[in-house]
């Protein structure tokens, strides 16, 4: 369930976009101002709002430690503010001086990325706050953007439809047709993807689009095929133009934001809609999950920006832990995966403290009572305890080995004993799919309709999930 908590109703004009911090929300409108608010209470931060910007802003984006902000107009800039007072740090001008779309931050904060309505695209260095590379995409305006999670590559989306993939060096690496009528927004989930059938390497990407639909792709990465882009299936659920869509942060649910007044949650696995939420007046323009917390924002030409809590029960909340079958070592956490972790137990309150002080998953473990007390200055004995608790509940799970992901049924989510392979081309536990297909013929995984119900015994898969099985039990 998605339960509507709170409405910022600030800004004077349309809202353009939004974007979450692990401890903020950034919104930023066509009155040419960006307002950022604190998630513990959605009350305005004292410095906001942020101005300077001589027309629309319509961007905005926090790089991953938080500490910087950036915004792009169509005055012809990008700017960067620091989150900690608001000061203004760079002002950033587009070659040509075009109207600057979109921006985003590299995953390692290295680079800017900015787009422009003449079709530029521009890496900025951050650290030296310096044009680093430049290219142009083939034809009309660019309109979205995204990061592969490693930073390697990027995505870029246009007004005449295009998908563009990128390397960091500003190399066109692939270029797809993706919507008729153009793309007006793209995301790539954080969680790569590894196919162990062919052996590849692949990230999940959605774009949508002027047509009214919802892709999803896959982009894969294979020595001697190189980079290309490969379509998934197609979300139908709006009746209009899609103005936005963002993945959670696990990857398992998408949300979009339609002309047709809607917000829609998807489940990324099935393409099932989970909730449709009909709240805004207006064009829905932007929408984002926070990535530590059960939020949601989105935001509209009604001139509000509504926040909804996500019910924890249903799966893939927008949290990364290790009960959603992280392959991630916990001695391997980052300081973010540490944040996901604090907020799965309840402890979100302690996310700024921890990040302060730098704490990835070998801290974690290696943190005791006197170094809660001590170190992290945690004075409540009962705050330590439940810390401390969680902990060692934590170190419990290091000996379980998750179950690989493609041996787990797309329908069931459980380790697969039958697996069958469908017409989709996908593989299934027997009894899941054929209770699917007795009141369906569509596909779980594409909603594709279905060629045949015949169902194939996956041998090999079958033969690969005892071998786990076996060494799981040495």
């Amino acid at each position: 369930m998605a339960t509507l908590i709170h409405t910022l109703s600030d800004h004077s004009d349309d809202v353009n976009y939004c974007a979450f911090s692990s401890s903020c929300l950034a919104t930023c409108s066509l009155d040419k101002t960006i307002r950022v608010y604190s998630l513990s209470n959605f009350a305005e931060l004292p410095y906001s709002p942020l101005e300077g910007h001589t027309y629309a802003v319509h961007c905005c984006c926090f790089s991953p430690s938080g500490l910087v902000l950036a915004s792009c107009s169509t005055d012809g800039t990008s700017a960067l503010w620091d989150t900690r007072d608001g000061r203004r740090l760079a002002v950033l001008q587009q070659p040509g001086a075009s109207p600057v779309r979109v921006c985003r931050f590299s995953p390692q904060a290295t680079y800017l990325l900015a787009g422009a309505a003449d079709g530029s695209v521009v890496l900025w260095n951050v650290q030296s706050m310096k044009l680093y590379r430049s290219g142009k995409v083939k034809g009309g305006s660019l309109m979205a953007c995204a990061f592969s999670p490693n930073g390697n590559i990027f995505v870029t989306g246009s007004s005449s439809g295009d998908l563009t993939i990128w390397d960091d060096k500003m190399r066109c690496l692939y270029n797809e047709k993706a919507h008729d009528l153009g793309v007006t927004c793209c995301d790539i989930s954080s969680h790569p993807v590894s196919d162990s059938e062919n052996g590849f390497k692949y990230f999940q990407m959605a774009s949508c689009g002027q047509d009214n639909h919802i892709k999803l792709w896959l982009i894969l990465f294979a020595d001697f095929l190189g980079v290309q882009l490969k379509y998934k299936c197609t979300l139908n659920g709006h009746s209009a133009p899609v103005l936005a869509c963002a993945f959670s942060c696990d990857g398992q649910m998408i949300v979009s934001g339609s002309v047709d007044k809607c917000v829609i949650i998807y489940e990324t696995s099935t393409g099932n809609t989970l909730h449709t939420l009909s709240q805004h007046t207006r064009y829905v323009t932007t929408c984002a999950f926070a990535p530590h917390s059960p939020l949601l924002a989105t935001g509209s030409m009604d001139k509000t920006v509504h926040i909804w809590q996500l019910d924890l029960k249903q799966p893939c909340a927008g949290q990364c832990t290790v009960e959603n079958e992280s392959k991630v070592a916990i001695e391997d956490w980052s300081e973010d995966d540490v944040s996901a972790w604090l907020c799965a137990q309840d402890l979100a309150d302690f996310v700024g403290l921890f990040k302060m002080n730098n704490i990835d998953g070998k801290e974690l473990l290696n943190l005791t009572k006197e170094s809660l007390a001590n170190e992290l200055k945690i004075e409540s004995l009962g705050l330590r305890s439940k810390v401390l608790q969680k902990i060692e509940e934590l170190r419990m799970t290091m000996t379980s080995v998750s179950v690989p992901d493609e041996f787990l049924c797309p329908i069931t989510r459980e380790l697969m004993k039958d697996p069958v392979i469908a017409t989709d081309g996908y593989s299934y536990e027997r009894e899941a799919m054929e209770n699917w297909i007795s009141n369906r013929r569509s596909s779980p995984m594409t909603n594709l309709p279905l060629h045949s119900l015949m169902l194939t015994p996956n041998r090999t898969l079958k033969m690969a999930i005892s071998r786990w099985l076996e060494t799981q039990q040495k």
